[in-house]
């Protein structure tokens, strides 16, 4: 275990720069978000969340794949070079890594994808602890312990210190280059903010949501169920929440005419759109209701049915925050837990 003042942070900072890119919680226009640290850069480590999660490192909001060339008769097509500077991703919370570790059951299951693999693999992550987490968290109930976060390097913002403990390989890597900064520290400040984190969370009221119905083995009761003929009218088809969500991973492909060529690109999209995979005979889901359902079943249904009961939701909160018409996950996941309370003790469904 280590530790470092926080006025000493800035020079931290520099020397991981001086040899990796450097991504940090960043204030711009009243928000923060993650980006590339540079002396002018407004950190924001007391942030709780950021706006959009920082899965942008591995899987950008836009990137292009391929871009294809004509020259007279002659046709050439350049893939888009894959990642190779190092780079620390620095202050990400406990919801977020999981986020990580979701994105990698897709996109480093066969067949791989080469882009979002070059970026993991050349990535190093320090996550830090909820010092206060908000009314809106409830990644305990998807086993998160954002009190502990998982990374390469774990820290905690303890008052005028923080306190840094590297966890694998590439965190011993990174404590060792930066080692001359850090001081000595016992464990037993961390262990006590360990403990006040998690009384928080305890007390939190969305600590103790219940996910009973849900799960791989939900899929015809779940899906059938009459709550969703309700549960999505208020729903503006906006896709907020998916694009603030740290495991969303839905994309479209599309070209771009350079006016000499072809940039083939790839974009985040939304399951929440009309024209999501829409495909020359239509759309297979045809209308908002069905749209609406597809986003929750695969977070608490088909997602854990593939995947060993991992749930594809990190608890974060983002969408809780951002929904316009609060028609979020924990809504949902009430509506049918009570539901089912009901039906089980022989009342009448909400």
């Amino acid at each position: 275990m280590y530790k470092i003042a926080k006025k000493d942070l800035p020079a931290l900072f520099r020397r991981i720069a001086a040899g990796k890119e450097l991504y940090l919680p960043l204030e711009n226009g009243g928000q923060v978000n993650f980006g590339v640290w540079d002396e002018g850069g407004s950190v924001s480590l007391d942030t709780l969340k950021t706006v959009k999660s920082p899965k942008d490192a591995f899987f950008p909001q836009s990137e292009t794949l391929y871009t294809c060339r004509r020259d007279g008769k002659n046709l050439s097509v350049d893939p888009e070079a894959l990642q190779e500077q190092e780079f620390v991703l620095f202050g990400v919370k406990a919801c977020d890594v999981r986020g990580f570790e979701i994105l990698d059951q897709v996109f480093l299951a066969d067949p791989v994808d080469t882009f979002y693999e070059a970026r993991r693999a050349h990535a190093t992550i320090v996550s830090l602890a909820c010092h206060e987490p908000e009314e809106t968290c409830f990644c305990n109930v998807f086993d998160i312990d954002c009190a502990a976060p998982a990374g390469d390097v774990a820290s905690w913002s303890i008052g005028e210190t923080l306190y840094w403990k590297p966890l694998t390989q590439k965190g011993e890597a990174l404590t060792e280059a930066v080692k001359d900064l850090l001081a000595q520290a016992q464990e037993e400040p961390v262990e006590s903010e360990k403990n006040s984190i998690r009384a928080i969370v305890e007390k939190l009221p969305y600590s103790h949501l219940s996910l009973e119905g849900w799960g791989g083995g939900a899929l015809e009761e779940a899906f059938d169920s009459p709550l969703w003929e309700e549960l999505y009218k208020p729903c503006l088809a906006c896709g907020t929440c998916t694009f603030v969500c740290p495991t969303c991973q839905c994309y479209d492909i599309k070209d771009y005419d350079t006016g000499h060529g072809v940039q083939r690109y790839r974009c985040w999209d939304s399951c929440m759109y009309s024209d999501f995979t829409m495909m020359a005979h239509g759309n297979n889901r045809t209308s908002q209701m069905q749209r609406f359902r597809q986003r929750f079943m695969h977070k608490l249904v088909y997602f854990p049915a593939n995947n060993d009961g991992i749930y594809s939701c990190v608890g974060c909160g983002r969408c809780v925050e951002k929904c316009p018409s609060a028609l979020h996950i924990v809504k949902v996941i009430k509506t049918f837990a009570e539901a089912s309370k009901s039906k089980h003790t022989g009342g009448e469904q909400p």
